[in-house]
């Protein structure tokens, strides 16, 4: 071994380390244990490149104990800040969380489905289903998103609007989806309404309120699926319904009129009514019509032609429906039961069983089913 070669390169391998940022004591060892490399390794063969390979091994070797260093540093910065036993601090940073992955860097759409995907604990099919697009395609935006944010600072927090559209969909996948968010949803629009004095904070609670209030009457002994007429109203929440109208009305009041708020007026029109039969209609088409203008939904559109189809007859919801892609989702249940209320009962029990075909989850596939069923035993009475 040529130890007055390794003599003559240690000062320009020390040189090199300093010169990439290693501190003088840390250099001068890392380069010591190259040097002890070198002994073990040179007899077998000198590399081409002596100094070269010493200071590849050298830089290794400060990395190496530089990483050791900041984990020890940071396992003793925890164990200085872990606290003490006892009862867990009540501090909820939930909805902060919702506020930060709502980014300015991130489109409204992308910082939902992000929201939704890292906080909220919805997975890709599940929000693909609330976009109405496909499951790849969401995939590739929730990715997009995560490499938006990748390396940014999470101080600016998002705008309201995205936040309050994370917490209706989280509210919708709970209520009607496989897991169930919406108490949660619901106790997170809660603090937000509490924290910000805002319309469409106070829309959004209430719509939840009142959709939740039915929660109990949605579902038979059986596990089926209870359309909104046939719901014994009996067990209904009136508690929740009272809250939820108080808080719309004084959001109302406000002459600020958003998407949520006139949701909540036609879910209030619907707890209104002692029964089905009592609906008004008339009232909730022209709610549905300041519903379409505020967001232009092909799904509002949707839900405005069943409304048409009870205040003005089946036939004038048929005419709306028929302006809208078939390819919507719930658009084949819905031409399966306007058709039924006009009478056409072949058309309807087929529609119902290409729905059922359709169908997102179980138990819409089973009342769909079920419907198709009932109308093909009374065509052979």
């Amino acid at each position: 071994m040529d130890e007055t070669l390794l003599r003559s390169l240690t000062p320009g391998v020390l040189g090199v380390l300093v010169r990439r940022g290693a501190d003088f004591a840390a250099a001068e060892d890392a380069v010591q244990d190259a040097l002890v490399e070198a002994v073990r390794a040179w007899p077998a063969g000198r590399p081409r490149d002596p100094k070269g390979w010493l200071v590849t091994v050298a830089w290794r070797r400060f990395l190496d104990t530089a990483r050791a260093d900041a984990s020890r540093r940071r396992r003793e910065d925890r164990a200085d800040e872990e606290p003490a036993p006892g009862p867990a601090s009540a501090v909820d940073d939930t909805l902060r969380l919702y506020f930060l992955c709502a980014h300015p860097s991130l489109t409204p759409a992308s910082a939902v489905a992000l929201t939704l995907r890292a906080v909220g604990g919805l997975t890709t099919r599940q929000i693909a289903q609330a976009y109405l697009v496909p499951e790849a395609t969401m995939a590739q935006r929730v990715s997009r998103a995560k490499r938006t944010v990748s390396g940014v600072r999470f101080d600016r927090p998002g705008d309201v609007a995205t936040v309050l559209r994370v917490l209706y969909l989280v509210f919708n996948e709970g209520y009607s989806g496989d897991v169930d968010l919406a108490a949660e949803a619901i106790r997170l629009t809660r603090q937000l309404a509490a924290a910000i004095d805002h319309p469409e904070v106070a829309g959004l609670l209430a719509l939840m309120l009142l959709h939740h209030a039915r929660r109990a009457a949605r579902t038979a002994p059986d596990g089926g699926l209870v359309p909104l007429a046939g719901q014994d109203r009996g067990r209904w929440d009136t508690e929740a319904i009272t809250e939820g109208v108080g808080i719309l009305q004084a959001a109302l009041a406000r002459d600020r009129l958003g998407e949520f708020q006139a949701q909540a007026a036609i879910a209030a029109l619907h707890a209104d009514a002692p029964t089905a039969e009592e609906t008004d209609w008339v009232q909730i088409v022209e709610w549905y019509d300041e519903l379409t203008r505020l967001t232009g939904s092909p799904v509002v559109r949707l839900n405005r032609a069943v409304a048409v189809g009870e205040a003005d007859g089946p036939r004038a919801g048929l005419a709306e429906l028929a302006a809208l892609d078939a390819s919507l989702p719930r658009h084949t249940a819905v031409a399966a039961y306007l058709h039924e209320r006009d009478g056409d009962l072949p058309t309807a029990a087929r529609l119902y069983a290409e729905a059922a075909r359709k169908a997102s989850n179980l138990a819409e596939r089973d009342h769909l089913t079920r419907q198709s069923a009932r109308l093909n035993a009374r065509r052979k009475r």
